[in-house]
């Protein structure tokens, strides 16, 4: 009896000192253990390195996947990836790749000029329906296989020349092409791919736990479905030895109220973003937690153009004239964008856009009544779809408020989650929507390929000539400054028409663990795990 009264108290004591003891967070766990847990917004639709449409997705994509380039997070220009160095002929025409021979598979197999090859067949796939092909329409024969005018990859410009040597010849130089290389063409495996089912079928199971094989910095290891997809340092990769996590968790958490939650409980090392209304709470009690990185991205209103009214430009143009944009980005985005009265955000790759679209409301209530509807009367109420974030509906409701009050234009606001909200768009099923762009290289065509007649990123219905023969006569220009003017003159023209109503230039707002290191502020909004480590 004696032991047992004097042991009954210690155990007790023990028990109340663990439950009053501070516990470790998931952060701080993190940090031991070398894991950096980050926020990424949405659920990804796709693993598949070649078929992906989001920038959420690539987030993801990026670890598992290296292409021949890299990009340099802060400056955007294209570095070696698998492709140690490369060879580029005095007429901008023939790229020599030299892979490196190290480079493995997550499974160990060889990285060869031949996966390569077969990746670009894969992504040229007319049968895959890649939205993206056009990007390498620079490659000799590639637009004729990818429009399914042959069926003969051997006419088309990448050819292997050994192991590791990869030769892509081009139709006319492209400045841009390396950089295209780092975030489009990314190898697939072709053994594991074949293994799952057709290698252009978009359904396929491949890009799964267990299944997937990539050549990134990191491996899959964890995807349970709109909780957290967990990727771990991948053992064969080429420069693991410099790789300081050994996994990183991505939460995609959709509303920035509670990822900021879960950021100040420690439980995510890097936001995806911050709720505009924390904005100035952060900027004067926690700055060193607080970055706001400008992005090479904007958005938009997509006027489906293939839909009455929006079918007449002078609707159109009516409501583009109609939108204070400086008003939305104070309002919504608490003054952490810039306004955009044109496509191409500043400081892309060099190029100045024109003057754009400018708040008129008496030229924008003209317009609308030379167009038949006066005041706003005899125009039916129009839906507007947005993403279900924490942003765009708020976009949504000032632009409401500012069409009604001006022109008399009633709208509805339609959310949607991100995989529909694209397809709605992607397929014209919608006749206003709010629409974000981040380009994937650094230069003005990046925007403005996509309002090309027949382009498979032309969600807007909209088409013209003149604007199609500017974009086609600038491919053809070598020369830098004339390049731009084209495109400047074709911006102006898609601009004058309001084939779209460009909104606000794009911004990552978030919030950061003083213990991240490396992580720089990045125009493109790409980042290299294997470049960050954790560190008190």
């Amino acid at each position: 009896m004696r032991f047992r009264r004097c042991v009954l108290p210690l155990v007790v004591f023990s028990l109340l000192a663990d439950g009053c003891a501070k516990r470790e967070t998931p952060a701080e766990e993190g940090l031991r253990t070398h894991t950096l847990l980050i926020g990424n917004q949405n659920e990804p639709a796709t693993l598949d390195p070649q078929i992906y449409d989001a920038a959420t997705d690539y987030n993801i994509i990026g670890a598992l996947f290296e292409g021949l380039t890299n990009y340099d997070e802060k400056t955007a220009t294209a570095v070696p990836g698998v492709a140690e160095r490369w060879d580029i002929s005095a007429d901008g025409l023939v790229y020599t790749f030299h892979l490196r021979a190290d480079a493995r598979w997550s499974n160990g197999d060889r990285v060869t000029a031949r996966d390569f090859a077969w990746s670009f067949q894969r992504f040229l796939s007319p049968a895959l329906g890649n939205s993206y092909a056009y990007y390498l329409y620079s490659i000799r024969g590639a637009e004729a296989f990818a429009t399914g005018k042959t069926g003969d990859f051997s006419g088309v410009g990448v050819a292997v020349v050994d192991d590791l040597t990869l030769r892509v010849t081009l139709v006319r130089p492209a400045a841009y092409f390396l950089g295209i290389l780092a975030t489009t063409v990314l190898p697939v495996h072709r053994a594991s791919v074949e293994a799952a089912g057709r290698f252009d079928d978009r359904a396929s199971p491949w890009a799964r736990p267990g299944k997937l094989v990539g050549n990134g910095a990191f491996t899959l290891t964890e995807w349970q479905p709109n909780a957290r997809i967990v990727v771990t340092k991948n053992p064969f990769y080429w420069g693991a030895a410099q790789n300081r996590l050994e996994r990183v968790i991505i939460y995609p958490i959709e509303k920035a109220d509670a990822e900021e939650l879960d950021f100040r409980a420690g439980q995510l090392h890097v936001t995806f973003s911050v709720p505009p209304s924390k904005l100035a709470t952060y900027r004067s009690t926690a700055p060193e937690k607080l970055r706001i990185d400008p992005l090479l991205q904007l958005y938009l209103v997509n006027f489906n153009a293939t839909k009455p009214p929006l079918d007449n430009p002078k609707v159109r143009r009516a409501l583009a004239l109609a939108l204070d944009r400086a008003a939305i980005a104070q309002s919504v985005f608490a003054g952490a964008r810039l306004s955009a009265p044109t496509l191409v955000p500043p400081n892309c790759g060099g190029y100045t856009g024109p003057a754009g679209q400018t708040e008129d409301y008496a030229a924008a209530r003209a317009l609308l009544a030379e167009a038949g509807y006066p005041g706003g009367r005899g125009l039916p109420s129009l839906p507007m779809q947005v993403l279900d974030d924490d942003k765009l509906p708020r976009v949504a409701e000032v632009i409401q408020a500012m069409w009604r009050r001006e022109l008399g234009v009633r709208i509805t606001i339609e959310p949607y989650d991100q995989k529909t909200w694209i397809q709605n768009q992607q397929t014209l099923s919608h006749t206003l929507a709010l629409r974000g762009w981040t380009t994937d290289f650094p230069d003005p065509i990046g925007f403005l390929e996509m309002f090309r007649t027949g382009n498979p990123s032309n969600v807007f219905g909209w088409s013209s000539r003149a604007y199609d023969a500017l974009i086609d006569q600038a491919a053809v220009t070598a020369d830098r400054a004339a390049r731009f003017a084209l495109l400047r003159q074709a911006e102006a023209l898609m601009l004058e028409d309001a084939a779209c109503a460009p909104l606000v230039f794009g911004a990552r707002t978030y919030l950061i663990h003083p213990a991240v290191k490396n992580w720089v502020s990045a125009p493109l909004g790409i980042h290299r795990y294997q470049l960050i480590e954790l560190r008190n």
